[in-house]
């Protein structure tokens, strides 16, 4: 009874999850078209003035002034990089990546989908700047990958989700770890103290039971980001260390939030209501009372990731597709993508992901260090494999780290749309073959 109470909270869960991922990925592929639109059209140069406008903020003698481009990438970046924190520090506490058995096969996937892409592109380009290339390709897109599975909704197993969703988040854990150890140059040691300074605050503030989300923010952002931002590490990573400094336990168990509730519930009902539409005072110190304990009974690391989610998904997602993805097409379209780092990227993501994802799922199955759920067939896990390939959000974020050249920068982007799109619609009819009817809650 409590497994299958456990499978439909799981399923119930992954329903939500994708119907917002699967309506993040309609909008990106929106925002993909406008900006590819407008980077080709007659108002192209407004476009490339926009991303080059300067926005500065100061107080007193302190001044930053970046333009709008380097905000959205540096800045606003770093919120995403919370969630898929937070969501990294959920799953490993209580959640898919909690327990070895379960978490084993699409971790072991998700090294594969990093490791054969990075091989692959570094055999075509060894030399040179076109080498600075090889993180491209190892990475996956969640929002994409994600959205394109919840098309197909129940006529796919729930398993084949969870899997999906385990890759794609060490995935980007890996993508983390790409950044912070290969795309940082020029560090200012002491900005990265002052930064890990900071952050031990959070840990601190952690450890004494601070709970209030403000707190996490001001120091995350004013402390840690700064920091970050000033020391030559891409400030991206404060938003890693940020989630990890944030709580994930609850202040009151299960019992006494039951208990507390009810007795509130008592108080109120013996309460006698005035008349009219308002409220007395004891009533409303009762409702404060229920919101507070409410509160307490939820972790912080669960409520600032359920608020983020829609900030993300929504606006900064969107907004850096709108900045990196409009593409001015020119030249000769087909020689770029036949051009070294093209080629690269391109083998990297629809070869590359596919077979490192399938070969390290057949690797650790045939050594039964994991076993496929029953619910899941090869077939599938080769849909998903290519699924894997859509690069899009993760690959041009890398890419604008990666290269200095704007002939590299501009060859990497066009290979990682094109490759992106190629292996999305392999996945798919690979997925639509293996179609099932739809699952009954």
């Amino acid at each position: 009874m409590l497994e299958k109470k456990t499978y439909n909270g799981i399923q119930s869960v992954f329903s939500v999850t994708s119907k917002g991922l699967n309506n993040t990925g309609i909008l990106l592929l929106i925002t993909v078209v406008i900006a590819m639109v407008w980077a080709n059209s007659p108002w192209q140069e407004i476009y490339r003035s926009l991303m080059r406008t300067d926005i500065s903020f100061a107080v007193g003698s302190f001044k930053i002034a970046e333009p709008l481009l380097l905000w959205i990438n540096d800045g606003l970046m770093a919120l995403f990089f919370l969630q898929v924190g937070l969501e990294l520090k959920r799953e490993i506490l209580g959640g898919k990546l909690s327990t070895p058995q379960n978490a084993i096969l699409p971790i072991g996937a998700a090294i594969g989908g990093m490791v054969v892409p990075a091989l692959i592109y570094f055999l075509l380009n060894s030399t040179g700047e076109a080498s600075q290339g090889w993180g491209v390709p190892m990475a996956t897109d969640i929002a994409f990958s994600l959205g394109v599975l919840a098309l197909f909704g129940k006529r796919l197993p729930i398993a084949l989700r969870v899997f999906l969703v385990t890759l794609a988040v060490v995935d980007d854990l890996g993508a983390v770890m790409v950044i912070a150890l290969f795309y940082t140059s020029g560090i200012s040691t002491m900005d990265l103290f002052h930064g890990l300074l900071f952050f031990g605050v959070l840990i601190i503030g952690n450890y004494i039971g601070i709970r209030k989300t403000w707190f996490y923010a001001l120091i995350g952002i004013g402390g840690v980001w700064l920091a970050f931002f000033f020391s030559g590490v891409h400030p991206t990573i404060a938003g890693i260390l940020t989630a990890v400094a944030i709580p994930g336990r609850v202040k009151i168990n299960e019992g006494t939030f039951l208990k507390r509730l009810r007795n509130l519930q008592a108080r109120f009902i013996k309460i006698k209501p005035v008349q009219g539409r308002l409220i007395s005072d004891e009533q409303l110190e009762i409702l404060e009372d229920i919101k507070t304990t409410s509160s307490e009974a939820e972790t912080p690391l669960q409520k600032l990731e359920k608020s983020l989610s829609p900030i993300v998904n929504f606006m900064v997602l969107p907004l850096f597709a709108l900045a990196n993805a409009g593409i001015h097409l020119h030249g000769e379209v087909g020689q770029v993508l036949l051009s070294p780092v093209s080629l690269g990227i391109g083998a990297g993501l629809v070869f590359g992901k596919f077979l490192g994802i399938v070969f390290f799922t057949r690797l650790f199955v045939a050594l039964k260090l994991a076993k496929l759920p029953d619910a899941i067939n090869w077939n599938q896990i080769y849909g998903v494999a290519f699924l894997g390939g859509i690069g899009f959000t993760m690959s041009l974020f890398i890419n604008e780290l990666a290269f200095k050249s704007e002939e590299f920068i501009y060859a990497a982007k066009v290979s990682i749309l094109f490759s992106s799109l190629i292996a999305g619609v392999i996945g798919s009819i690979i997925l639509i073959n293996n179609l099932k009817k739809p699952q009954k809650l």
